[in-house]
């Protein structure tokens, strides 16, 4: 053969027919560009499914810790109530500011009345009969600082203070407690033993919904 022919020959057996080469380059680069885009979506819909739940999660943690405006049902059980409702707001603060009258015990109850109400939120305190009605259930903290008293809860002593000053006039001694209580629980203060001397003036009792339940 001629030179011309075997040159012919050698470049013709290189000749491919027109477009194959790049599509065969495409095929070469097919599964990678695929596993790139892969990834890309991979990462897309994990980025998506963490926007989707976070604010699921942090909106839980919301109702159960600061909603001040829940949507729970009128009796207070649902989970994410909050004591800064306006339907939970329930405190009161009483002081006797003169001394007692002999008159004022002569119904033998020995109930300690008070006739100055400092705050009545929720209007819970009775202060004809000196007497916290519960208006829901919950646990309620009670405090008082008066002379030879008892703390009582539907008739029944809950907790006591006493006070021994040589001068009976200065006698005086204070306590609290955390009670649960039921809606309607009456919680008042009562002589348990001893006389009136001192008048039982500056005398306080007070209490609050420390959260319902």
């Amino acid at each position: 053969l001629s030179a011309a022919g075997q040159g012919s020959e050698r470049s013709g057996a290189r000749t491919v027919p027109p477009g194959a080469e790049r599509r065969e380059r495409g095929a070469m680069r097919g599964p990678g560009l695929g596993l790139g885009l892969g990834l890309l979506l991979g990462a897309a819909w994990v980025a998506c499914g963490q926007n989707e739940t976070e604010p699921i999660v942090l909106e839980g943690k919301c109702l159960v810790v600061c909603d001040s405006n829940p949507t729970s049902d009128p009796t207070g059980t649902a989970l994410g109530i909050s004591v800064r409702s306006g339907s939970a707001k329930v405190a009161f603060s009483a002081i006797r500011s003169t001394n007692h009258e002999p008159s004022e015990m002569s119904n033998r109850t020995m109930i300690i009345y008070f006739d100055q109400v400092l705050v009545n939120i929720g209007s819970n305190f009775d202060s004809e009969r000196s007497t916290f009605i519960a208006p829901r259930k919950g646990i309620y903290s009670f405090n008082f600082h008066v002379v030879k008293v008892s703390l009582m809860l539907n008739g029944w002593p809950v907790i006591s203070a006493f006070a021994g000053d040589q001068d009976v006039t200065r006698e005086a001694a204070s306590n609290g407690v955390l009670i649960q209580m039921e809606k309607g629980d009456r919680a008042y203060l009562k002589l348990e033993r001893g006389n009136l001397m001192g008048g039982w003036k500056y005398s306080t009792f007070s209490g609050f919904l420390v959260f319902p339940l």
